[in-house]
């Protein structure tokens, strides 16, 4: 009976939270007379462009939009168009000069995004659509656009068969199968609207298999089921509202991913782990960008064979503030706190302002709090230099004295460099980054306020204890064609004989075995290298045609100086259309 009254309480304070904040929406809204944008999707063929764009057309405070993603559809078209307007002009043609391809990118972003282009748009209907109706536009399968309505739908399929070869292989074939679609909207002009929905049934390779093992949850997905022994199948649907309230603060109520960084990983908040649900708030005024975040998460858990149930529940809020310091250069501060408490929720963070270290002070430092610093510096119209710097803990005694090597030193540092247009070859575009991650970084004093989400990590996928190494090149030769090139590099300290040393963010880190003495790679050393190439053909907008390859060469050396490695070589071929790319790069 008393565990029945405290889950009743539970929800119906979690009840009284929804009403409250759908009246608090509901109360924006006749007051806004504004457009509400969706989001570009994850990993869009357009964040790269955006990148390039930010960093040739260094002018106006709107192009430094890309640390916090996903980006608003109506500021990238916004940063387009501005874009398309410059390079007619001297001397901006002549310092940042865009390329034929650029141009075609430029017209497809604003082609996928037509609800906001205020140009002419003759250019983007079809001369043959489907029984006219269907694809009256390039880039869209059905669409409505009306004075107080618009609605795009499209279908979202991916399909890959791969080849694994090695040591590591499995022996059973590695696919995936997803379809479904993708549709956005707008009501009146003031209310957004947008939905990702695709069921999945997936083999990965095998390291991919052995993590889904080890932490019972599938890469990237929440809920799943098994099927044909080492077979996943899941859905991933997402789904959010969008609207504006006064001039400057849009509100999205949803459930997807975020992230936060310019760099290929993120230490602060990244979308490798599944979907889950949030608020956001974003206040973009002056030279500043101020978002904030409310979370529910699923707490670390295990799956029961052959019985569903209720899988336990906590919850985090992110504060990022960036300003333009210069039109060259953006400054980032951010912190967020995980907690969960058994019967209600902890109105204390609620506060968008407050420091979020000192009131978890006040409620007596019982949850998970870190904060950090972020930057981007573009130069010379070609690089951009971009960075994070996460505290857990600031012991300045102990990071003072470094070499000690204490474990309260929990710290993670990024470091990158992005090369457009290099060494004059238009559309070549380099990038080198370096992520270093101390031990017990994202862990807490129990198993529930890590910084975690259905078992998987919020933020780096290697979690904590580890120093990695990654290259990218790609280059455009033409519109339709997409080459890249990546290597990835780390080396992580693993548990050894059961003993903790910090590198998995799940354990307790009062289990760890002593006080000092830990260096990055402590413990079992675990290196990695994982080589990758993909030709990429865009046979009609938003359909590729794709080829890839992938070697990955694994080994531990423990204590007891037995070495075990691994080597498997990936050959995939796959077709997707309106779908991010499936990754294995971890």
């Amino acid at each position: 009976m008393t565990q029945f009254i405290k889950t009743l309480l539970r929800h119906r304070i979690i009840l009284r939270i929804a009403t409250f904040v759908a009246l608090l929406l509901a109360s924006f809204l006749p007051r806004s007379g504004r457009a509400q944008s969706t989001f570009l999707p994850q990993d869009s063929k357009f964040d790269h462009f955006l990148d390039r764009m930010e960093i040739l057309l260094q002018k106006d405070p709107d192009l430094n939009i890309s640390t916090a993603k996903p980006i608003s559809r109506r500021l990238a078209v916004r940063v387009a168009e501005m874009s398309d307007s410059l390079h007619k002009f001297y001397p901006y043609d002549y310092f940042y000069h865009l390329s034929p391809i650029d141009r075609q990118n430029l017209s497809s972003l604003l082609m996928n995004n037509v609800e906001w282009v205020t140009g002419n748009t003759d250019s983007f209907v079809s001369k043959r659509p489907w029984l006219n109706t269907f694809y009256k536009d390039k880039a869209n399968f059905y669409t409505v656009n009306e004075k107080d309505f618009f609605l795009a739908i499209n279908p979202a399929i991916q399909q890959t068969q791969s080849f694994e070869t090695g040591s590591g292989n499995s022996k059973s074939r590695v696919f995936l199968n997803s379809k479904g679609l993708t549709l956005r909207g707008m009501i009146g002009r003031k209310l957004g609207f947008s939905a990702y929905l695709t069921d999945n049934q997936e083999r990965g390779p095998s390291w991919f298999q052995q993590r889904a093992a080890q932490f019972d949850a599938v890469p990237g997905a929440g809920y799943y089921k098994h099927f044909g022994g080492t077979g996943f199948d899941y859905f991933d649907n997402r789904a959010s509202i969008y609207f504006n309230a006064w001039k400057f603060i849009d509100f999205q109520f949803g459930y997807d991913k975020n992230f936060i960084g310019n760099g290929y990983r993120s230490l602060f908040l990244s979308d490798f782990s599944a979907p889950y649900l949030f608020l956001k708030f974003n206040t973009r005024i002056w030279k500043l960008n101020y978002q904030t975040i409310y979370m529910e998460l699923t707490s670390q858990h295990a799956t029961q064979p052959n019985r569903d149930y209720q899988y336990p529940k906590k919850y985090a809020v992110v504060h990022h503030l960036n300003i333009n310091a210069t039109p060259w250069l953006n400054l980032g501060l951010y912190e967020n706190v995980v907690f969960s408490r058994a019967d209600h929720y902890d109105f204390s963070y609620l506060n968008p302002v407050i420091f979020l270290v000192a009131a978890q002070q006040q409620n007596g430092s019982p949850d998970k709090t870190t904060i950090g610093l972020d930057f981007k510096a573009n130069i010379g119209h070609a690089t951009q230099i971009y960075g994070q710097l996460l505290f857990n803990e600031f012991v300045l005694n102990q990071i003072v004295h470094y070499g000690r090597g204490s474990w309260v030193n929990k710290q993670g540092l990024q470091l990158g460099v992005k090369y457009v247009d290099a060494f004059e070859v238009k559309n070549l575009d380099l990038q080198f980054e370096t992520n270093v991650v101390r031990p017990f970084t994202y862990s807490h004093d129990d198993t529930v306020s890590n910084f975690s989400h259905y078992n998987q990590p919020l933020a780096h996928p290697l979690g904590a204890n580890f120093y990695e190494i990654l290259g990218i090149a790609r280059y455009q030769p033409a519109y339709k064609w997409n080459l890249e090139g990546k290597v990835i590099y780390y080396k992580q300290g693993l548990d050894s004989a059961g003993i903790n040393f910090g590198g998995n963010i799940f354990e307790d880190y009062r289990t760890r075995p002593r006080d000092d003495n830990f260096s990055i790679g402590g413990g079992t050393p675990a290196t990695c290298i994982n080589v990758s190439g993909l030709v990429s053909y865009q046979w009609k907008e938003n359909l590729f045609l794709e080829l890839s390859a992938m070697y990955r060469h694994y080994s531990v050396n423990d204590p007891t100086n037995t070495y075990h490695s691994s080597s498997s070589a990936v050959f995939t071929a796959g077709v997707r259309i309106n779908m991010f790319r499936r990754q294995y790069d971890y």
